[in-house]
């Protein structure tokens, strides 16, 4: 008997988790089925310890370690494989023989293990979504939730395409944030490179003629030598620092109190948590509708949609949405009582829910979404990059007029 973890909807459409006790992965799925569950994901559980004695190194170690071994698929390539299924099922191609090309004609070979091992339960007879779900760091549970569905009402191929549609616009809707950020990032860091290279490599050339005539140097250099020499000697171990702090942040934040207070301070910045409001709003927007066109219940999308969201604090939100919908009073006005959403979404949602159509709304919305994200992005660029330029010019002239400063000390001086 081996004890195995597994992630589960329940007949009323609440996310379930825990262990089970099995001989194999089949039998906990069996048991699951037979408790009236909907199985999204079964495998051995995951402990992870965190001894108070680990050294950074060892953290930085296992974290690229991790990032060395990983064998599932990208959200680029499972995008990618998504469009050619959604072809070649809408030619009329049966599963098999589209695995069997995929197969042939992924370059990585990483990617054809996944597929193949698909293929081989596929072939063995079962269904697509349960050997999917034996990949789930490869298959999201959005993934398997859809392909169920779809395998139950006949339609897979629609739904293929409503997948990848899906992945297409998260990979745009990310690429135009990252992008975005990619200018601020290298002026920051040629700006960061430039400060450094004045006081640890410029400002010393200056030091012993300053201290050989005896120059009372003013408060503004004596502060500049200082930073310089502190660089100079410490400098190399602050990127070991930073990351090792990173390192430590990320284990924080997976106490839930943490990365509740964390999320919440996020979404309340003022230029950044708008633009993480729009984005959460259309990632939300967009799975709701997608699972609700493709014939999800209400319940069961909601369960799926919330562990597909990061943000703690919608997902206490989307839990309040889901106990008002099961008592019958619609998820709109508890997303608009936790102040998570923007408003725009929620009344878009509302209007859904009193026209029958909420699907539709729902796609409607995260494309209103969508273009306020690439909107706000560019705002934010537009206000980061002049930002970055004063301050940049600011320590710049700072250092400068401080050099100056004690070179007209020394004119005195000689005077």
């Amino acid at each position: 008997m081996a004890e195995f973890s597994y992630t589960a909807v329940d007949a009323q459409g609440a996310l379930v988790r825990g262990t089970l006790e099995a001989e194999t992965e089949d039998a906990v799925l069996a048991t699951l089925r037979r408790q009236g569950h909907i199985p999204m994901r079964v495998g051995a559980p995951a402990r992870f310890a965190l001894s108070a004695g680990l050294g950074t190194t060892t953290i930085l170690g296992a974290i690229g370690a991790g990032a060395l071994r990983r064998k599932d698929l990208r959200r680029p390539e499972l995008a990618a494989i998504t469009r050619e299924l959604a072809v070649m099922l809408g030619a009329g191609q049966d599963i098999d023989r589209a695995l069997r090309f995929l197969v042939e004609t992924m370059p990585r070979a990483r990617v054809r293990a996944v597929l193949d091992g698909v293929r081989t339960m596929v072939r063995d007879g079962r269904a697509l979504h349960v050997a999917m779900g034996r990949y789930p760091g490869s298959f999201p549970r959005l993934y398997i939730g859809m392909v169920r569905a779809a395998e139950a009402s006949g339609d897979l191929a629609p739904t293929m395409e409503r997948l990848a549609l899906l992945l297409e616009r998260e990979r745009a809707l990310a690429a135009t944030v990252q992008s975005a950020m990619i200018y601020p990032a290298i002026l920051t860091l040629a700006a960061t490179g430039s400060i450094y290279l004045l006081l640890t490599q410029v400002l010393p050339q200056f030091t012993p003629l300053f201290a050989q005539n005896g120059a009372t140097l003013p408060a503004s250099t004596q502060l500049m030598i200082q930073a310089g020499d502190w660089l100079g000697r410490y400098g190399p171990a602050v990127p070991p620092v930073l990351l090792a702090l990173v390192a430590l942040g990320r284990v924080m934040l997976r106490r839930p109190s943490v990365r509740l207070r964390a999320d919440r301070w996020l979404l309340a910045l003022p230029v950044a948590g708008g633009l993480a409001g729009e984005i959460l709003a259309a990632r939300f927007a967009r799975i709701l509708g997608t699972l609700l066109e493709n014939g999800v219940p209400i319940l069961a999308s909601l369960a799926i949609v919330r562990g597909a969201i990061a943000n703690r604090a919608a997902i206490a939100a989307i839990d309040a949405a889901t106990q008002s919908a099961k008592s019958g009073r619609g998820l709109a006005a508890a997303l608009d009582g936790a102040s998570v959403f923007p408003r725009r979404m929620v009344h878009l949602l509302r209007l859904g829910e009193e026209t029958a159509q909420l699907g539709p709304m729902a796609l409607r919305a995260a494309d209103i979404h969508e273009e306020q994200v690439r909107v706000a992005t560019q705002r934010l660029v537009a206000l980061l990059v002049p930002a970055i330029t004063i301050v940049m010019g600011l320590l710049v002239a700072g250092i400068v007029s401080s050099l100056l400063l004690a070179m007209l000390s020394l004119n005195d001086l000689a005077k």
